[in-house]
C-alpha cells in the first residue's frame, strides 16, 4: 500500500471540489471533498449498491458526515450547486422513473409472499400492500428533521418497495441539533448495516405497527454548520460531546475549518472568468448527464466485490488503523474509537466511487481514493477534539465584541458563562491569564461598583513599521510614516526635525487630535545618569539612544528609543497612566513630561548608538488590567526604595545576584560614592533580597571589584 501522501483523491470528485472553491471564493478544499462524496453516497445508497466483504457480510454503501466550517465559506451556495447542477438530473429520474419501477416490481412480490403466508387471496393482499405504502406518506428522497416515528415509517415504506435510502441532511446544526436528538440517536443504530430493532410501543394513528419486513436501509448523514454555532460551550456541545462518546465518534467523516476564508485575495477579473467559464459549465453538464444514468433500475441493488489484492491492501490498513489507535493514550477515547474504526467506512466510500464509476468492483485506485479523504478528516476530528475551552472561549469574545461587557451581558451572549459568582469570577481570571499568553489584554473597569470588561487582541509590532510623524513646524505638518527601526536616526540626525511617536489627524500635533496607536516609548534623560550606564541598565533590550542639543561630556542628555513588543492603542487618560507606570519601572529618573500622547521631540546631529535585545514588554504597564495591579502593588511594597533599588531587586534572582549588586555598585562608583557608601548601600539592598548573598562573599568579590574601580579615578 502507498504512503498516505502519494495517494491521489478522487479525480472527479476532487476536480467538482476545487470548482466549488472557486465558485464559493473559498481557497479549502478538503469541506467541498467530503460534501461531494456525501452527495455521491446518497446516489449510491439510493441504488442499493452494497459490499461484498471477504467474509461475506453485505453492508450498505452508506456516509455519515460533519462538516464544520466558519460563517461564509460557502456551504449553502455549494450545497445548492450539488442539488441544482449536478445532482438534480439523478435525483429526477430516480423519483420519477426508477422508483415507480421498482415500487411495481417489488408490491406484487411482497403481496404474494404475505398472501402465501397467510393462505389468503394475491390480488386482496396486493389490495392492502399498496394501501400501506400510500398510508406511510410520499416517498422523501432526503430531510433535514423529523420524529423518530416518522424515520421509521419513511423507512418501511424503503423496505416495502427495495430502493432510496435515509438522506439525513441538518444545516445549521448547532442551531438545529438539541430539537433533533431523537433522529439522531436512531441514525445511530442505521450506519453500519441499515438495520434497527423495532420497539414495542402502543398503535396511534401517528405510529401505526405494520408487519415487520427484515432487511437493509441505507442511511445518510450530513450536518453542516459553524463550529461556534454547535461548540456554543453550553448544552449544545455537552450533548453533541455526549453523542460523540456514545458511539458516533467511529461513524462520521469529519471536517473541522476555523481559519477564514479570504475572497478578496482573487481579482474581480478572474472572478468574473470563473462565472462564464465555458469550461467549467460543460463538465458540470456533462457530470449531471453522467450521474443521471447511474439511475437505471438495472443498476440496483448492484453487489460489489473486490479482488484478492484490494482486500489485503484493506485488511493492511485496517491493521494499521487498530495500531495508531493502540498507541493513543487512555483518555484520548475519542480519537480511538474513530481512528479503530477509520478502515470501514472507509471501504463504504470506496465502494461509493466504485459505484460512481461504474466499476464492476471495487479497484485498488477506489480504496485509495477513500482512505485520502478519510485521513484527511481524521486530522480534522483531532483538531476538533481539541476545542478551545470556556476560558478561551470568553477571552477571544472580550476581545472581538469591541465594547466594554458587565456580567449579565455575558450570562445573556455566552451559554458557557454560568454557575455561581465565584465559578464566574475564575472563569474571568482564566480568561485573562490565558489572554497574556495569546496577545490579548482584559481591562476591567469598575463604574458605581460594577465591573466593566474589555478585551482587545494585541498587535505585534513591526520593526519595519514604527509609528512617527515628523514636520519642520512645531504644531502642524506631521506627516505620518512607517520606518524602519535600524532607519530612525536618519530623522533623529536629521536637522531640526520635531518628531513624535503617534500620527495625528489633520497632521496637526494636539491631544485631541492623536490617533490610538503607538509600537515604541521615548524617554528623556538629563543629567540623571551618564549615558554608558543607561545603556548597561537596558542592556538587556533593543534601543536607540541619541545625544541632545544640550548634551556634554560633564552632563549627559540624551534620549531613549525603546520599542515595544506590542502595538498599544490608548486614549490620552491611559497613556498617561501607562507612561507613569512604566517611569516607576524604570532604574533612572526621566523627564516625565514625556507622558503625553502629542508630544515632540527634537532632532540632534549629535551621536546615537543602536543596541540589540528584546523588545519592552508593556502588558505591566496597561491601565485597568490585572498585571499592572499586581505591579502596583509591588511598587507599594517597595515603597522608600529609589528606581535603581527597585531595578536591582526585581530583577534579581538565581544566578545573577553577585552580577546584579556589582552593576550597582559600579553606578554607585559613577556617581560619586566613596567605598564606605557604596559598601553600606551594597549590603543594605542584599538584605532585602529574597536570598540574599553571603556578606564574606560580598566583600571578597564585589568590594574588591567597587576597591578597584574607585582607584582608577
Amino acid at each position: 500500500m502507498k504512503a498516505f501522501k502519494e495517494m491521489d483523491y478522487h479525480p472527479i470528485a476532487d476536480k467538482l471540489a476545487l470548482i466549488l472553491c472557486a465558485r464559493t471564493q473559498n481557497s479549502n478544499p478538503i469541506f467541498f471533498r467530503t460534501m461531494v462524496a456525501y452527495y455521491f453516497s446518497t446516489m449510491s445508497s439510493s441504488m442499493r449498491c452494497s459490499v461484498l466483504l471477504p467474509d461475506k457480510q453485505e453492508i450498505p454503501t452508506n456516509m455519515y458526515a460533519v462538516n464544520l466550517m466558519v460563517s461564509g465559506g460557502g456551504k449553502g451556495k455549494a450545497a445548492n450547486i450539488l442539488e441544482e447542477e449536478i445532482t438534480h438530473l439523478f435525483r429526477e429520474a430516480f423519483v420519477e422513473n426508477t422508483v415507480p419501477v421498482q415500487v411495481a416490481r417489488q408490491l406484487p412480490k411482497l403481496a404474494l409472499a404475505r398472501a402465501q403466508k397467510a393462505q389468503s387471496d394475491p390480488d386482496e393482499e396486493l389490495v392492502k400492500v399498496e394501501r400501506e405504502f400510500n398510508d406511510v406518506g410520499e416517498f422523501v428522497y432526503a430531510f433535514d428533521s423529523g420524529t423518530g416515528p416518522a424515520v421509521k415509517q419513511a423507512r418501511h415504506k424503503l423496505l416495502m418497495a427495495k430502493i432510496g435510502a435515509l438522506n439525513f441532511q441538518m444545516d445549521e446544526v448547532g442551531s438545529n441539533f438539541l430539537g433533533n436528538t431523537e433522529v439522531i440517536n436512531i441514525f445511530l443504530e442505521l450506519y453500519d448495516k441499515g438495520k434497527i430493532k423495532p420497539k414495542l410501543v402502543k398503535n396511534t394513528s401517528d405510529n401505526s405497527r405494520y408487519a415487520e419486513i427484515f432487511g437493509m436501509t441505507p442511511a445518510n448523514v450530513m450536518w453542516f454548520g459553524t463550529p461556534s454555532a454547535l461548540l456554543d460551550g453550553g448544552k449544545t456541545e455537552d450533548d453533541f460531546y455526549k453523542m460523540l462518546e456514545t458511539g458516533y465518534a467511529r461513524r462520521p467523516f469529519f471536517v473541522y475549518v476555523r481559519d477564514h476564508v479570504r475572497g478578496d485575495e482573487i481579482s474581480a477579473d478572474q472572478k468574473y472568468k470563473n462565472a462564464i467559464s465555458t469550461v467549467t459549465s460543460t463538465f458540470l453538464s456533462k457530470l449531471a448527464s453522467d450521474l443521471s444514468l447511474l439511475a437505471d433500475p438495472g443498476n440496483l441493488h448492484k453487489q460489489l466485490t473486490m479482488s484478492e489484492s484490494v482486500a489485503k491492501s484493506w485488511y493492511e490498513y485496517e491493521n494499521d488503523c487498530l495500531r495508531r489507535a493502540n498507541l493513543l493514550n487512555p483518555h484520548e477515547e475519542l480519537r480511538k474509537a474513530e481512528l479503530s474504526h477509520r478502515y470501514f467506512k472507509t471501504i463504504k466510500l470506496a465502494a461509493t466511487y466504485a459505484f460512481i464509476d461504474s466499476s464492476p468492483e471495487i479497484l485498488q485506485q477506489h480504496l485509495e481514493y477513500a482512505i485520502k479523504l478519510a485521513e484527511d478528516c481524521g486530522k480534522c476530528l483531532e483538531l476538533l477534539l481539541k476545542r478551545d475551552k470556556p476560558y478561551v472561549k470568553l477571552a477571544n469574545y472580550l476581545a472581538s465584541v469591541g465594547r466594554e461587557v458587565t456580567q449579565v451581558d455575558l450570562l445573556e451572549d455566552l451559554p458557557f458563562f454560568k454557575g455561581s459568582q465565584t465559578q464566574r469570577s475564575d472563569l474571568i481570571q482564566l480568561a485573562v491569564a490565558h489572554g497574556y499568553q495569546n496577545n490579548i489584554i482584559i481591562k476591567k473597569n469598575f463604574v458605581d461598583g460594577i465591573e466593566f470588561l474589555r478585551g482587545e487582541t494585541l498587535k505585534r509590532t513591526d520593526l519595519a513599521k514604527m509609528i512617527v510623524s515628523y514636520s519642520g513646524d512645531l504644531a502642524t505638518g506631521y506627516e505620518p510614516a512607517l520606518p524602519k527601526f535600524d532607519q530612525l536616526h536618519k530623522m533623529t540626525q536629521a536637522p531640526n526635525v520635531h518628531w513624535a511617536n503617534h500620527h495625528f489627524v489633520d497632521k496637526h500635533r494636539q491631544e485631541d487630535n492623536a490617533i490610538p496607536g503607538f509600537n515604541m516609548v521615548v524617554l528623556d534623560v538629563e543629567k540623571s545618569v551618564d549615558i554608558h550606564i543607561a545603556k548597561d541598565l537596558l542592556k538587556d533590550y533593543k534601543a536607540l539612544f541619541y545625544t541632545t542639543k544640550r548634551h556634554t561630556d560633564a552632563e549627559h542628555r540624551y534620549r531613549v528609543i525603546l520599542p515595544t513588543n506590542y502595538e498599544l492603542k490608548l486614549d490620552g487618560k491611559d497613556f498617561k497612566e501607562f507612561m507613569a507606570s512604566l517611569f516607576q519601572w524604570l532604574p533612572f529618573d526621566v523627564d516625565t513630561a514625556t507622558g503625553q500622547r502629542a508630544r515632540k521631540w527634537l532632532s540632534n546631529t549629535g551621536n546615537y548608538f543602536y543596541q540589540d535585545g528584546e523588545l519592552l514588554d508593556v502588558l505591566p504597564f496597561i491601565p485597568k488590567t490585572s498585571k499592572n495591579e499586581a505591579f502596583k502593588d509591588l511598587i507599594l511594597d517597595q515603597t522608600g526604595m529609589d528606581n535603581l533599588e527597585r531595578w536591582v531587586i526585581n530583577n534579581t534572582g538565581d544566578g545573577n545576584r553577585n552580577n546584579m549588586l556589582l552593576r550597582y555598585g559600579m553606578i554607585l562608583v559613577d556617581a560619586g560614592f566613596d567605598f564606605n557608601a557604596v559598601s553600606d548601600r551594597i549590603n543594605t539592598l542584599n538584605n532585602k533580597l529574597p536570598d540574599k548573598l553571603d556578606p564574606a562573599e560580598i566583600v571578597a568579590t564585589i568590594m574588591s571589584s567597587v576597591a578597584k574601580a574607585i582607584s582608577k579615578k
